[in-house]
């Protein structure tokens, strides 16, 4: 593990009337005992104004914040990326170019994933690799900081669905033990994982609750629609539409899940803004439900601040340009379901999360104890410590961790993917314990991110310019 802040080429890319010039550290392996070298190895990119002495947004060379995005998505292997075009968004500049642009120095790490292997077969990128790979990328800017471009004490870590979720965790779990049996055997640099601020896009997490989240949003609605990925040659996806009705054994899972959540809201000591209780009753009905509502009223709002027109949302009520009131249930059967009970750790161990909570010997593994119990495939359980390795809320009220001052988390109003009950759980506790935390449920989104570079971009001036 070295840096050669000799070894670099001087690059340019045009996209479409946007030209760039940076300066390229490429395949830079970020621990001295690397499982797969090509997944533990960061790119690191700074605009070459800024190394002739220019600024660019009032940032120099030194004090240019360290961006770091990641491009985990499924809890799969986060390939190394680069300035270009965006691989899901033909003809639009990627994050990391618009990154560059704007003047930050761009730290774009790959990191293992839940379906590698090794050469003997073991697995080698289940819970918590992608975790442990990512603190060690970060223990490499930080051990290397003296010699590396912009401010290592300003990383702020970027990623969407299950890369939403690994920056959480980033941003909750800094330098805590329970990561460091796993970084010294991969002989990560001895140097703290801590990181300035998270920026989470719709978030994959909590998952060891996330069952009950989903049916506590979902339960009574019993028709689901969702697109299938398949990757095409060149890397390119497409997508084919499944439309489909529980059977009635899903439906009675989903009333039992559902029927679990408001224990473990309660259990959890949530507060508002003003400090009062956010719980629920034992039919779902509370505190923290107004607490979820109150976000999509928010997103009305904006909406209809923006012009739009959301007459046809005949679950929400709009009175003199205000969105004052919503039929919860109405605005779920809206936006449908998209995942069947339970949503995550499958019966009969099929879904990516169970292969996330695999080990080396085991592909797939269950993760929660209704699973465990109701498992069709006699699946066995993941350790506690891996499960909660995998779930920053576990972290968020332990001092051992270091947290992120600042978080940034966007879960999209109409996204399916995940309850909007997880991230307001996040966003929730992440405030009560201290931590800056700006949330929005952005109107029409669905499970996506990078969609507001200019707000996000604005965000991290912000708190960089302090």
């Amino acid at each position: 593990m070295q840096f050669d802040k000799e070894k670099f080429t001087v690059e340019e890319i045009t996209l479409g009337e946007e030209t760039i010039r940076f300066r390229a550290f490429r395949n830079l392996v970020y621990v001295d005992r690397p499982v797969n070298k090509a997944y533990q190895s960061m790119n690191i990119f700074v605009p070459e104004d800024l190394y002739e002495g220019k600024e660019i947004n009032g940032y120099s060379l030194e004090t240019a914040p360290v961006f770091m995005p990641n491009t985990v998505g499924g809890y799969m292997p986060g390939d190394l990326d680069e300035p270009g075009y965006d691989k899901y968004k033909p003809g639009i500049p990627n994050t990391i170019f618009k990154a560059l642009l704007h003047g930050y120095v761009t730290a774009a790490p790959a990191v293992r994933g839940r379906v590698q292997r090794d050469e003997e077969g073991r697995y080698t990128g289940k819970a918590p690799a992608c975790v442990v790979d990512h603190k060690a990328a970060v223990r490499y800017l930080h051990y290397f900081s003296s010699e590396l471009p912009g401010d290592e004490g300003k990383i702020i870590t970027n990623g969407t669905s299950a890369g939403g979720a690994l920056s959480s965790l980033m941003g909750s779990t800094g330098n805590h033990p329970d990561y460091e049996p796993y970084l010294e055997e991969l002989g990560a640099a001895k140097a703290g994982d801590e990181i300035f601020a998270a920026s989470c896009y719709c978030p994959i997490t909590n998952l060891d609750h996330g069952d009950m989240a989903y049916e506590w949003q979902f339960c009574g609605v019993n028709d689901y629609h969702r697109m299938n990925m398949k990757m095409e040659e060149g890397g390119r996806p497409s997508f084919t539409p499944e439309d489909g009705v529980m059977s009635e054994e899903q439906i009675q899972v989903s009333k039992e899940l559902a029927e679990q959540f408001p224990s473990y809201v309660n259990s959890i000591g949530l507060k508002d803004e003003e400090g009062n209780p956010l719980t629920l009753e034992p039919d779902g009905s509370g505190s923290f439900k107004r607490f979820v509502e109150k976000m999509v009223l928010g997103s009305a709002q904006k909406a209809v601040n923006a012009g739009m027109d959301l007459s046809d949302k005949s679950w929400l009520a709009i009175e003199n340009g205000k969105a004052v009131s919503m039929d919860f249930s109405g605005y779920v059967k809206d936006i449908t379901r998209m995942k069947t009970a339970p949503a995550f750790d499958d019966l009969s161990l099929c879904s990516p999360e169970n292969d996330l909570f695999g080990n080396g010997e085991v592909n797939c593994r269950h993760f929660t104890k209704y699973a465990e119990e109701n498992s069709k495939a006699g699946g066995q359980m993941a350790e506690d410590t891996v499960i909660r390795m995998m779930n920053p809320m576990y972290y968020i009220e332990d001092d051992r961790a270091e947290k992120a001052k600042y978080f940034r988390i966007r879960h999209g109003e109409c996204d399916r993917d995940t309850s909007l009950a997880v991230s307001a759980i996040l966003f929730a506790k992440l405030r009560e314990k201290g931590c800056q935390a700006d949330y929005h449920s952005p109107w029409g989104i669905p499970h996506a991110g990078d969609y507001d570079l200019d707000e996000l971009f604005a965000w991290i001036d912000g708190i960089c310019k302090k």
